[in-house]
C-alpha cells in the first residue's frame, strides 16, 4: 500500500503523517509513506485544501486530521482486496 501525506509540513501536516505512522503499524499493514511537499502535486492530485491523506492514488481526507478510529477505517478498508476474483482466502 502506497500512503502519501500532503502538506507543506505544518503542524497540522506533520500531525496527521504521524497517526497516519501510528495506525498502520496498529494495523500492521505493509506499507510505504511519503510526506508530500510539492505543492505542484498537491495540484495533480486536486487537492486545493491540506493535510491530505492519498492511499494508492485515490485522495481519502482533504482539509483535516482525521481521528484514530477514521484513519483506521479508511487504512483498513484500503487494505482489503475488492472487485471479482479478489478473495482474502
Amino acid at each position: 500500500m502506497k500512503i502519501e501525506v500532503l502538506g507543506t509540513g505544518c503542524a497540522k501536516c506533520n500531525s496527521l503523517e504521524e497517526a497516519v505512522r501510528r495506525a498502520a503499524s496498529k494495523l500492521g499493514l505493509d506499507y510505504t509513506l511519503e510526506h508530500v511537499k510539492e505543492i505542484k502535486r498537491f495540484v495533480a492530485y486536486g487537492v486545493m485544501i491540506t493535510p491530505a491523506l492519498v492511499v494508492d492514488g485515490q485522495v481519502k481526507v482533504s482539509g483535516k486530521v482525521p481521528s484514530a478510529a477514521e484513519l483506521e477505517s479508511i487504512l483498513s478498508s484500503a487494505a482489503r482486496p475488492s472487485g471479482p476474483g479478489k478473495c482474502c482466502c
